[in-house]
């Protein structure tokens, strides 16, 4: 399911190049099928979304938080619509992925096991 228009690609592409020090880590602990030989994309336009990591095969998406989205209306608003749409939603501080990565991944092997 990619995005519906050209701009939300731009800006998913623009998001691939600029990636946050934690989701560098994260990704580079997920790509190339290292989790069960489960495969995930980043920065993939979902509806009006721009989601940090998607398991297509599995409908799980992994977002990298920081601060600002602390206790966010917004996240809650955006979860609940890809909720209904059949995706689960993981959501991990970017102090986690970079103070606990090895709980991070057993965390998402656990979900990908669902």
């Amino acid at each position: 399911m990619r995005g519906s228009n050209e701009k939300t690609i731009q800006i998913a592409r623009q998001l691939r190049v600029n990636q946050t020090d934690a989701e560098t880590v994260l990704w580079n602990r997920i790509r190339n099928r290292q989790i069960d030989g489960h495969k995930f994309a980043r920065q993939v336009p979902i509806f009006c979304y721009i989601c940090d990591f998607v398991c297509r095969e599995r409908r799980l998406i992994i977002e990298v938080d920081g601060g600002q989205h602390n206790e966010s209306e917004a996240d809650v608003i955006r979860d609940r619509r890809l909720t209904d749409q059949g995706y689960r939603v993981l959501r991990f501080w970017n102090n986690d992925v970079l103070g606990n990565i090895e709980g991070v991944l057993t965390a998402i092997q656990i979900e990908l096991s669902n």
